[in-house]
C-alpha cells in the first residue's frame, strides 16, 4: 500500500507540475498578442503622425484669418485651408490670394492678393488707379477706392522673383504699399488660400482671379 501511495503522490505531483507549466505557457501566449498589439498601435500612430507632418509641411494646413484687411472676400476668424502644393508645379497668378510671413514679427502671417507679377512696374496714382506697366489694371476686388498709394505713389519695378500684393480692404490693409511689408519674394510664400471651412455658412473655395477682368 505504501508503494502505491508513493506512486500516487508522485503522479499527483507530476500532474500539478504539468498544470503549472500549462498555465505558464498560456500566460506567455496571452502576453505575446498584447505586445504584438502594442507594437502595431505604436507603428500605426507613427504612420499617422508622419502623414500629418507631411501634409502640414508640403500639402496644406489650416490657418485662421485675423483682422479685416481682406474684407469683403475674407472675414475675421474665417478658418482656411492653405494649399502648399500648387506653387511647386505652377507659377503664382495675378489675383491669387496668398499667405506669407511678416518679416518683422515672429509667428505672424499675412494674407493678401497678388496684384503685380515679377518684372512688372506698379504704380498707384492719387485717384486710386492701379497701373501695371503703364496700363490701368481692370479689377474690382478692392471694396473702395485707394486713398493712400504709399510707396507705390512712385513706380515700383518688381524683381524676377518679387510680387506686389494688396489687401481687398484697400484702406485698412498693411501690404506692399507699406515699406515694412514691401515686395514679397516667391520663396517666402507659405501657399495659396484654397478653402474656407468655417463658418459653415460660408464654406467654399476662396475666390481667385483665373484671368484679368
Amino acid at each position: 500500500m505504501s508503494e502505491n501511495y508513493e506512486t500516487d503522490k508522485d503522479e499527483v505531483s507530476k500532474t500539478e507540475e504539468s498544470k503549472n507549466e500549462e498555465s505558464k505557457s498560456e500566460g506567455k501566449r496571452k502576453l505575446k498578442p498584447f505586445w504584438k498589439d502594442a507594437i502595431e498601435l505604436v507603428i500605426y500612430f507613427l504612420i499617422v503622425l508622419g502623414i500629418s507632418v507631411f501634409i502640414v509641411l508640403f500639402v496644406g494646413q489650416r490657418t485662421i484669418v485675423e483682422g479685416t484687411s481682406m474684407n469683403p472676400t475674407l472675414n475675421d476668424k474665417d478658418n482656411l485651408i492653405v494649399d502648399k502644393i500648387t506653387y511647386r508645379f505652377n507659377d503664382p497668378q495675378r489675383f491669387d490670394v496668398i499667405v506669407f510671413p511678416y518679416q518683422h514679427k515672429k509667428h505672424t502671417y499675412y494674407i493678401k492678393r497678388i496684384i503685380g507679377l515679377p518684372g512688372e512696374t506698379v504704380l498707384i496714382d492719387r485717384d486710386g488707379n492701379i497701373y501695371i506697366n503703364d496700363q490701368i489694371l481692370n479689377e474690382d476686388y478692392g471694396n473702395e477706392v485707394i486713398l493712400d498709394p504709399g510707396r507705390a505713389e512712385e513706380k515700383i519695378v518688381l524683381g524676377e522673383d518679387e510680387y506686389f500684393v494688396l489687401g481687398d480692404n484697400r484702406n485698412n490693409s498693411s501690404d506692399s504699399r507699406d515699406y515694412m511689408v514691401g515686395n514679397i519674394k516667391r520663396k517666402d510664400f507659405i501657399g495659396r488660400a484654397w478653402l474656407r471651412i468655417f463658418p459653415f455658412k460660408d464654406f467654399g473655395l476662396v475666390p481667385h482671379g483665373d484671368k484679368e477682368k
